[in-house]
């Protein structure tokens, strides 16, 4: 079996990834431009920060499968259904460590823990604590899957309200009120999105839903970054419309160097790490779930989690 791994990977974490697989097995983990060779006998891709479309899938006349992680928006599905190659997702793996990363954002912003450190390593000590408890915030969270139900059973450990939003009718647990967006944006503390990225919810956060926030209200974002329309987050977040953000997702990544919100005091920052549990990008429950899926379709079977039909 040829798998190319397409994505930009410390040499450490290529070996942890190539022991995954069965050693008979054929595995290139490299950039695009270190696996265009690659293409032409690969018979499954793991894509990340590429475009699998049209031109991309023509030079890769022996694939049968497109493996990705949550996120799909980076695959033309119709596409890869044209040419007989099924695409299939790994939802569900990261959960944990994503629901987990939004709690953090959420204790460090109220608990001022990025402040305090920046000011105890310069040498300060006294200052007046802007600080207070989570306990008693409401907690809007935007798509109720499997993420967004995690990051709502740990916001209710921590005594917080919780609100949902979602477009399809969804059972949630005990203590999480349903509601629509616009309530949804109006009364959370604390916004977090966890929706899948396509057309339709490009921008679904813009200047009009910022807007409706509350003035002391705190974004997080660690689904994809155009959900969000930065522009008119970074001019709500210098005009003190809301009060701050905790990102792990932009519009364009890496983030530029010269975008606004690496110098924001009022924003969290974190290069897309929030479904990484073991860092180094490497997640075993992921890649366990990869060798899965692909002894799945060498044998003839529909993948788990097929987002197309062949």
């Amino acid at each position: 079996m040829n798998v190319v791994i397409i994505g930009d990977i410390s040499e450490r974490s290529k070996k942890m990834i190539v022991g995954q697989f069965p050693s008979d097995w054929r595995v290139v983990i490299g950039t695009v431009k270190e696996t265009e060779s690659e293409l032409a006998e690969a018979e499954v891709i793991i894509p990340e920060h590429v475009r699998v479309d049209g031109p991309f899938l023509d030079r890769a006349h022996k694939l049968r499968l497109v493996q990705t992680g949550a996120g799909f928006d980076n695959v033309v599905i119709a596409e890869c259904t044209q040419r007989g190659i099924y695409v299939a997702n790994a939802v569900g793996v990261n959960t944990t460590a994503v629901a987990e990363h939004v709690l953090t954002f959420i204790l460090c912003w109220y608990k001022n823990m990025i402040h305090m450190d920046g000011m105890l390593k310069r040498g300060e000590y006294g200052f007046d604590y802007t600080g207070s408890e989570v306990a008693g915030k409401t907690l809007g969270i935007i798509g109720m899957g499997s993420i967004g139900k995690a990051v709502a059973r740990r916001a209710l450990a921590f005594e917080m309200k919780v609100l949902g939003y979602d477009i399809r009718p969804v059972e949630v647990d005990g203590g999480v009120q349903m509601t629509d967006m616009e309530t949804l944006l109006r009364l959370s503390d604390v916004l977090t999105l966890h929706c899948f990225f396509n057309e339709q919810t490009r921008h679904m956060i813009g200047r009009r839903e910022l807007d409706a926030m509350k003035p002391s209200a705190f974004l997080v974002n660690t689904s994809r970054g155009p959900i969000v329309d930065e522009a008119a987050l970074i001019e709500a977040l210098q005009a003190k419309k809301i009060a701050g953000a905790g990102l792990d997702v932009f519009e364009k990544e890496p983030l530029p160097k010269e975008s606004p919100l690496r110098k924001m005091e009022n924003v969290i920052l974190t290069p897309h790490t929030a479904g990484m549990p073991e860092g180094l990008r490497f997640h075993q429950k992921r890649y366990a779930y990869f060798l899965e899926n692909i002894l799945r379709v060498s044998q003839g079977k529909v993948p788990l989690n097929a987002l197309n039909q062949i």
